[in-house]
């Protein structure tokens, strides 16, 4: 039965999420809702299952992993038709979504054991007898609440990397994009069919809270930094460890040396694909005045070429469009201009680009996540006053410089987790480097080594390999060891 629904929407009927499409609210698929008792059921079969696969050691992991990316390589075309229609991107641009995740699965198989394996660390001079040992051990079993903007890549970069590592995996997609995960996990399962190493568990918010509580090791999740508070307070119940990704306000500055044209090609890009619905989307730009007026013309003749239905997607959940709407007449009421766009662009579920110039920095259009489609554009007289009002954010997850001399001194001093040079975004692509913010945007990292530690815990292990001379860590020592020990202490560590 094909229910045509409101566009992007999610409801429960009868135990099952229906998804529909956000582009024409056709039924896309129907997935069982997991109770309370079937999220523990899942979590109890993924501890057995995990053991299992952490017995299997790095190299049979590395296989396995590699299949699977191999697998999703040969499904490609069908699971962008699937991300088309769940999630609305294009069917391109879901393909490149594709290009990427499966390029942190190898990453992640091919560099887990160098990352974790078993290593000897230095010992001191104070107590030589002792060696030592720190290894990574699995946690057990992650939950991974996944967000719908990026319903492949966001959560493969926790799924894949704790996979790697050793951990079993139960995966909480967005209730706006279930089939899509549910594609993905499926063909895992053909891969690896003999134990539920990595499991999907469908529902609205209150499954994503039984996940919190359900008794894993450690939660990954990527979504709202409100939200993210939800869950960090289910998971401090139990002391759950927990890793966020809450979103973010993203700046790009834009130097007086910077080549004007190759800037303004890529923050339309960035600030723009998939429809704005990104949290390292471009939405603040802070640009030298030497250059202002010609970047503002050529970011503005990129953008009014930008095709929403065919270059970028719908906004796939109807109250986004309310926000961006508000954000829009919020700088236009505060003095700000549209020099592209503007309350016109938002009447149906497609979004056109539109560029604002002059908002005030307290508009809660410059301070507020806005996810849609648009841009403020700033002029500042010194990279130092661009760089103030670009860290002058709650948020702190991407950033961006343009610059010809002096992109990587520009980078230092931004407040955030990952800044991309004359780019927009590349770090996310790069599979050796970690993803993550400060402040509102979260804590910890997904990708490249550090989020491979990510899922395991550190293990230290000291040996005895020589006698104690003389003895300290015992009650039998003796007045004259422990003057010894003073006598080292001041050659070793006296001097300043």
């Amino acid at each position: 039965m094909t229910v045509t629904t409101i566009p992007g929407s999610s409801t429960v009927d009868a135990g099952e999420l229906i998804s529909t499409s956000p582009t024409t609210g056709q039924e896309v698929g129907r997935l069982p809702v997991a109770s309370e008792a079937d999220v523990k059921a899942a979590v109890a079969q993924a501890r057995e299952a995990g053991r299992w696969w952490a017995g299997l050691g790095f190299a049979e992991r590395k296989k396995r992993l590699l299949r699977w990316r191999a697998a999703l390589v040969a499904k490609i075309h069908e699971l962008a038709d699937l991300t088309n229609r769940e999630g609305g991107k294009p069917v391109d641009e879901a393909i490149l979504e594709v290009f990427v995740s499966v390029d942190h699965i190898a990453w992640a198989a091919k560099h887990a054991r160098k990352t974790l394996k078993s290593r000897r660390v230095g010992g001191s001079l104070i107590q030589p007898e002792y060696s030592g040992r720190l290894e990574y051990q699995p946690y057990g079993v992650v939950g991974v609440i996944g967000p719908w903007n990026f319903p492949i890549f966001t959560p493969m970069g926790s799924i894949a990397y704790a996979l790697a590592a050793g951990n079993a995996v139960v995966f909480k997609p967005s209730e706006f994009t279930p089939a899509i995960g549910q594609f993905y996990v499926d063909l895992f399962a053909q891969v690896v069919p003999e134990r539920p190493v990595l499991q999907i568990v469908h529902g609205m918010g209150d499954v994503g809270a039984a996940l919190c509580r359900a008794g894993v090791d450690k939660i990954s999740f990527t979504g709202s930094p409100a939200t993210a508070r939800k869950v960090m307070a289910a998971c401090a119940e139990t002391l759950t460890p927990v890793l966020i990704e809450g979103g973010g306000k993203d700046a790009v500055i834009v130097a007086e040396d910077a080549d004007v044209d190759a800037a303004a090609e890529s923050i339309a890009w960035g600030a723009n694909f998939n429809a704005g619905q990104a949290c390292v989307g471009i939405e603040r730009a802070y640009v030298h005045e030497r250059v202002y007026d010609r970047f503002l013309a050529k970011l503005v003749s990129e953008s009014q070429n930008i095709n929403p239905g065919k270059e970028i997607g719908p906004i796939t959940m109807p109250g986004q469009r309310e926000i961006i709407k508000r954000h829009i007449d919020t700088a236009l009421a505060s003095g700000g201009r549209a020099v592209l766009g503007g309350p016109d662009s938002v009447k149906d579920q497609f979004v056109k680009p539109t560029i604002l110039v002059d908002v005030p920095e307290d508009s809660a259009t410059v301070r507020e996540e806005t996810f849609g489609p648009t841009l403020t554009v700033a002029k500042v007289s010194t990279v130092d006053e661009a760089v103030k009002l670009a860290n002058d954010t709650d948020y702190g997850l991407g950033s961006a410089v343009f610059s010809r001399r002096h992109g990587m001194e520009i980078a230092r001093k931004l407040r955030t987790g990952m800044t991309s040079i004359n780019s927009t975004f590349s770090f996310a692509v790069l599979p050796s480097l970690p993803f993550g913010g400060v402040g509102n945007s979260g804590f910890g990292r997904i990708h490249g080594q550090d989020g491979l530690r990510e899922f395991a815990r550190a293990k230290a292990i000291a040996k005895r390999r020589l006698p104690s001379i003389p003895a300290l860590l015992t009650f039998h020592r003796t007045p004259g060891g422990v003057k010894l020990g003073l006598r080292v202490i001041k050659m070793l560590h006296g001097r300043g």
